[in-house]
């Protein structure tokens, strides 16, 4: 099993401990990126993503290994601390690149059949609206399953968190990665993601997006192919 790990930080914090600890337990091959290091540039909202190709945003080829990753990964990981109640604005920054992968766009296939995470950490609340940012972005790119985790684990660094929570954290995490282990190749959109995906279809019919339309025309999923099985 292939698993890549976004990171919304270039420090290595709890949540990048927690990220890396449930990929260990999943045990399959792990891919890092760190943001901003591996990938800090902000959106221009140029729209030629959206227009024409995404091969012409002006950050394609520095985005280009990491969308190569998340395209071979079975399960990706999209790991931010809380800052003030939401995702870092690396991992912010990041996302903004892929709005040409929504499903109102150009989904990739791929993201049909995969399993992906939502961590987030924080010292006290903001857990749910940061995993929200992430799944917000998971869910319109068409992948299958989303899991989210989110714990305050009341400091500041992994170091001074304390064994007891520690513990726990290592409890959920080992479910968590029994529960993505168990439905690795087994992963179908949920309802709500066949019936927007619909929504989109018909949508297209229109033309009011010429580089979409014709997306979706080879594809086949004007007519009756799917992206799922």
């Amino acid at each position: 099993m292939k698993i890549v790990i976004i990171h919304g930080q270039s420090h290595e914090g709890s949540t990048c401990h927690i990220a890396r600890m449930l990929a260990e337990k999943i045990n399959g091959e792990i891919t890092e990126f760190f943001l901003p290091r591996d990938f800090g540039e902000f959106c221009i909202g140029c729209t030629l993503c959206f227009e024409k190709s995404e091969k012409l945003c002006p950050h394609f080829d520095k985005l280009l290994p990491i969308t190569k990753a998340m395209d071979d990964a079975d399960v990706i990981i999209l790991a931010s601390p809380v800052y003030v109640y939401h995702v870092t604005g690396s991992m912010k920054a990041f996302l903004d690149h892929y709005g040409w992968r929504w499903m109102v766009h150009r989904p990739e296939e791929k993201m049909f059949s995969k399993q992906a995470v939502c961590i987030s950490t924080a010292a006290g609340a903001g857990l749910g609206s940061t995993n929200k940012d992430m799944a917000h972005s998971m869910f319109f790119w068409g992948i299958a399953k989303i899991h989210k985790y989110g714990v305050a684990v009341m400091e500041t660094c992994w170091e001074k968190v304390s064994a007891k929570k520690k513990q726990a954290i290592e409890n959920k995490i080992h479910k968590l990665a029994h529960k993505i282990v168990r439905k690795q190749g087994h992963a179908r959109p949920s309802l709500k993601t066949k019936i927007f995906f619909n929504i989109m279809r018909v949508m297209q019919k229109y033309g009011w997006n010429e580089a979409d339309v014709v997306y979706w025309k080879e594809k086949g999923w004007a007519g009756k192919k799917r992206p799922w099985k």
